[in-house]
C-alpha cells in the first residue's frame, strides 16, 4: 500500500477523532451541542476532503490515463443503477438480520445522526456530501481496493466492510454493511471510477436523509418493517 494510502486513513481518523476536541472548544462560543457538533463535523471533514483528494491526485492522473474506464454516461447509468441495487441489497440483508438473526430494523448509528440533522440542518452536508466522498475514496479505493489486487473480489469486501462497520460501531448490522459494500465495491471494479460509488453513496444518504427528515422514528420502524416482509414474502 502507498504511503499517501496510510496518510489518507490517518486523515480520515483524525477527522473522525476531532470531534472530542473540536465541539467542546465550539461550545465556548454560547452555541448548543447540537449545533457544536455539527459545526464542528462539517468544518473537519470538510478539511479532511480536501487533503484527501490532494494526497489522491496521484491515482487520479493514473485512472485519467485508463482505456478501459468509464465515460461520463457510464457513470451515470451505473450510478442511478447503483442506488438501486444498494436499496435493495439493503433491504434483503435488513430483512435476514431481521428474521433470521432477530436483529431489530433500524440502524441506532444512522438515528442519532437524524437527530443531530433535525436540532441542527447544517449537519445534513456531513452525510450527504462529506461522508460519501470520504468513505468510498477510504473504503472502496484504499481498503478495497488495495486488497482485491492481491487476492478476490469477496474477501477484500468483506475486510473492507467489518472495517466500515466498526468505524460506525454498528457490529449489529454487518451483514447490511456487507451488502452495500458490495454493490459499491462492483460499481467501483465495474467502471473503474472511484466517482461511480462516490454518487451512488450520495444518492442513497440523500434519499434516507429525506425520507427521515420529515418522518419520525416510529413511522420509519413501521415502514422498514413492511419492506422486510415484503422481501422475506418474496423469497419465500
Amino acid at each position: 500500500m502507498p504511503n499517501r494510502y496510510w496518510y489518507i486513513i490517518l486523515t480520515y481518523v483524525a477527522a473522525q477523532l476531532s470531534a472530542l476536541i473540536g465541539v467542546p472548544i465550539v461550545k465556548l462560543f454560547g452555541v448548543s451541542n447540537y449545533d457544536a457538533i455539527a459545526i464542528w463535523s462539517v468544518l473537519s471533514f470538510l478539511a479532511a476532503t480536501i487533503i484527501i483528494i490532494v494526497l489522491l491526485k496521484p491515482d487520479m492522473k493514473e485512472t485519467a490515463m485508463r482505456e478501459d474506464k468509464a465515460g461520463p454516461g457510464g457513470i451515470v447509468l451505473w450510478s442511478i443503477l447503483g442506488v438501486i441495487l444498494a436499496l435493495l441489497a439493503q433491504g434483503v440483508a435488513a430483512a435476514i438480520e431481521n428474521q433470521v438473526f432477530g436483529i431489530p430494523p433500524g440502524s441506532e448509528n444512522t438515528m442519532g445522526l437524524m437527530e443531530i440533522a433535525r436540532e441542527s440542518p447544517l449537519f445534513i452536508l456531513l452525510p450527504v456530501l462529506f461522508a460519501p466522498i470520504t468513505e468510498e475514496i477510504i473504503f472502496r479505493k484504499v481498503i478495497f481496493g488495495s486488497i482485491y489486487k492481491r487476492t478476490n473480489f469477496f474477501l477484500a469486501v468483506l475486510v473492507s466492510a467489518l472495517v466500515f462497520g466498526a468505524f460506525h460501531f454498528d457490529f449489529k448490522h454487518m451483514l447490511v454493511y456487507f451488502s452495500m459494500g458490495v454493490v459499491f465495491a462492483f460499481l467501483y471494479v465495474k467502471t473503474k471510477r472511484i466517482i461511480t460509488p462516490i454518487i451512488a453513496h450520495m444518492a442513497m444518504n440523500s434519499f434516507v436523509v429525506i425520507t427521515q427528515y420529515f418522518v419520525d422514528e416510529e413511522d420509519i420502524r413501521r415502514m422498514q418493517e413492511q419492506l422486510e416482509t415484503i422481501f422475506i414474502g418474496g423469497f419465500l
